[in-house]
C-alpha cells in the first residue's frame, strides 16, 4: 500500500476538512462546561457590554445575560452603580466591581457553573478571542482559514511521525515501540475526531 508524507503547507481537503470543522463545533456543543470559559474574563462579551451599559446608563444591555428572574436584582444593582459614577472614584471602582462579580456570578450559575472570580484580559485561549473577532466582523474566512491551517499542521505532524517511525518499527523494540507511539497518537487523534462527530449528530437529533 502507498504512503505519502504531507508536504508543510499542504492544507486538508475535501471530507476531511469539513469533519475538522465539524469536531471544532462538536467541541463546543458536547462539552461547553470542559472549556475555558471567557465569560468571567475582561476580554469576554459580558463585561465589555456591563462596561458599556455602564458607561451609557442603559442596563439593557447586560440583562440578556441574565434570566428573568435576576432581572430586578442585576437592575438594582446597575443602579446604584450608576449613581456614583460622578462620586468618589475609588468608591465608584469598589462598587463597580461588585456589580461586575455578582453579573458574572448570576451568569455563571444560570448556565450551571462555579464562579471563579473575575480574570484579567490576556488570558482567554487565541482561538476563543478569534470566535469573537468573526461575530465582531461579521465574517468568518479569517477565522476558518487559520482553524484550518492549525488544524491540517497538527494532523500532518501526527502523521508524518507514524510514517517515519514505521519505516524501522521491526528493526528493534526499541524502534518499534516508537512506531507504536506515533501510531497511537495519531490514530486517537482521528478517532476522538471520529467520535466527536458522532456525538455532536446525536446531540443534535435530540
Amino acid at each position: 500500500m502507498k504512503t505519502f508524507i504531507l508536504k508543510k503547507g499542504q492544507l486538508l481537503t475535501g471530507r476531511l476538512l469539513r469533519s475538522f470543522f465539524v469536531v471544532v463545533v462538536a467541541a463546543l456543543v458536547v462539552v461547553p462546561l470542559n472549556l475555558s470559559a471567557h465569560c468571567d474574563s475582561y476580554d469576554g462579551p459580558l463585561i465589555k457590554d456591563a462596561l458599556r451599559a455602564i458607561e451609557t446608563n442603559n442596563v439593557t444591555l447586560v440583562l440578556k445575560w441574565v434570566d428573568k428572574k435576576h432581572e430586578p436584582e442585576i437592575s438594582s444593582l446597575f443602579n446604584k452603580t450608576v449613581a456614583l459614577k460622578k462620586g468618589d472614584r475609588e468608591v465608584f471602582e469598589l462598587v463597580q466591581k461588585y456589580f461586575l462579580e455578582t453579573l458574572v456570578r448570576v451568569h455563571r450559575e444560570g448556565e450551571g457553573a462555579p464562579y471563579t472570580g473575575l480574570k484579567p484580559a490576556g488570558q482567554t485561549e487565541p482561538i476563543v478571542v478569534m470566535s469573537d473577532q468573526a461575530l465582531d466582523q461579521k465574517n468568518i474566512n479569517s477565522l476558518l482559514e487559520k482553524l484550518n491551517a492549525h488544524l491540517s499542521e497538527v494532523v500532518r505532524e501526527k502523521y508524518n511521525q507514524a510514517v517515519e517511525t514505521s519505516r524501522a518499527k521491526d528493526n528493534s523494540a526499541e524502534e518499534g515501540r516508537a512506531f507504536v507511539k506515533a501510531y497511537v497518537e495519531y490514530t486517537h487523534l482521528l478517532e476522538a475526531v471520529h467520535h466527536a462527530i458522532e456525538a455532536a449528530g446525536q446531540e443534535h437529533q435530540h
